[in-house]
């Protein structure tokens, strides 16, 4: 899909339930993919490239008979809360290249809707990244403190430095 995208001169970025999947090897299954578009990308565009590839859009997402996963497209800018995402990860697979946010940025992606939502799965996709990967834990504090929740952010540390499964950094 990224690599479709992209032939097709439209860069993205993985977000979502599917880092937190690729973060955790398969330990939580997301049941879609988002990606987020670099550049606007007109709506008619995008739904011709999509349907090149296969894809019919049904709502706001897209879906592949081949493909158990519902695409969500996002217009920019890339960004979690008011920060904007300036480092993404790359993930190879059969020499394809897919960028994604960074261990790091997923946990502050998990945490905002736990954040704003009190969305407590979200919370413990946060949990499960960071028991998998190395997490910048300075970063996820000081973005918690910018988006005014370091309450939330308490509550999540205490959590993450008393789980002897998470990968402390």
């Amino acid at each position: 899909m990224a690599h479709h995208l992209l032939n097709n001169g439209i860069e993205v970025v993985l977000t979502g339930g599917a880092c937190v999947s690729i973060y955790s090897h398969n330990r939580y299954a997301s049941l879609d993919l988002d990606f987020v578009t670099m550049t606007t990308v007109h709506p008619r565009l995008m739904v011709a490239v999509l349907a090149r590839g296969g894809f019919r859009k049904e709502g706001r997402v897209f879906v592949h008979p081949e493909c158990p996963f519902a695409v969500d497209i996002l217009a920019p800018p890339l960004s979690i809360g008011a920060e904007p995402v300036r480092k993404t990860a790359t993930l190879t697979v059969r020499r394809m290249k897919m960028k994604l946010l960074t261990p790091t940025d997923s946990v502050k992606d998990r945490l905002a809707a736990y954040y704003y939502w009190n969305d407590l799965q979200a919370l413990e996709q946060a949990l499960l990244i960071c028991r998998h990967q190395l997490v910048h834990l300075a970063s996820v504090r000081r973005w918690s403190d910018a988006e005014g929740h370091l309450d939330k952010f308490r509550e999540f540390r205490k959590t993450f430095m008393s789980d002897p499964k998470t990968r402390k950094r």
